[in-house]
């Protein structure tokens, strides 16, 4: 597969995460001008595998947003083609296999997304808990992908998850709402992010990658009763640029 580069963005920002070899919040972003690396290390095709990758996609999306360039990475030597492509299912960003063209970019820093008991060689290290999953739990297209995605984002990674139908089923009903609200919200004039929410949303994912707290402000602003339609259709806009759950699919679906 022919590299594609770096992907890059433009306004910068400060990300910080816990490193989990110190237990110390550091810069994901790197210090100098260059471009940062994120490696997931994904050892096989299962629910706990799935997280992995999904944290490395939101920490490139993420960096992405603050305006740092990144260059995405995906090891392991087993069931690769299943991980790429269930990862393709759930709106993962595509992953490169090789490490030779980071330094020819200007490589300036290193982030390994690994299991918690994963380890990596050098650069910051990420730890993500396992999922428990149950058997009947399967990767479906469609919906059910974005469901699974909004599942395995419910919990902050460092928390062990169980996924379960009714994990799922909830999951599905809150992305079936979110579509259709911001399909309806998009036929109102539109209204930009009032500060004080692109700040709680900002403040929560700069705050190692705290996913839970970005759905906790899109449950605000879906009640907070002095928000125009227009502002909360751009707030939901502009999260999932993070969440990549496709929120917009449905617009121009409302009678």
């Amino acid at each position: 597969m022919p590299a594609r580069g770096p992907r890059r963005a433009y306004a910068r920002a400060v990300l910080r995460i816990i490193d989990a070899r110190t237990g110390e919040p550091v810069e994901a972003a790197p210090a100098r001008r260059g471009l940062t690396r994120v490696e997931a290390h994904a050892s096989g095709f299962d629910a706990s595998g799935l997280r992995v990758l999904l944290v490395a996609d939101l920490l490139v999306r993420a960096l992405e947003l603050g305006g740092t360039p990144v260059w995405a990475l995906l090891t392991g030597d087993r069931e690769q083609a299943e991980l790429r492509a269930a990862a393709a299912a759930l709106g993962i960003r595509p992953f490169e296999d090789s490490r030779d063209l980071g330094a020819a970019l200007g490589e300036a820093q290193v982030v390994h997304v690994v299991k918690q008991d994963g380890a990596a060689a050098d650069g910051v290290r990420i730890a993500v808990a396992p999922v428990d999953a149950e058997a009947a739990v399967t990767l479906a297209a469609g919906d059910d992908a974005a469901a699974l995605r909004l599942a395995l984002l419910a919990r902050r990674r460092e928390v062990p998850l169980r996924l379960d139908a009714d994990a799922l089923d909830d999951a599905r009903r809150t992305v079936a709402r979110w579509r259709r609200a911001v399909a309806a919200w998009a036929m109102r004039p539109s209204r930009p992010i009032p500060e004080e929410v692109r700040g709680r949303l900002r403040g929560a994912w700069e705050d190692d990658l705290d996913v839970p707290g970005v759905l906790r402000v899109l449950e605000w602003v879906e009640t907070r009763p002095d928000l125009a339609d227009g502002a909360r259709f751009e707030t939901y806009a502009y999260a999932d640029r993070l969440l990549g759950l496709d929120l917009t699919r449905d617009l121009g679906s409302m009678p």
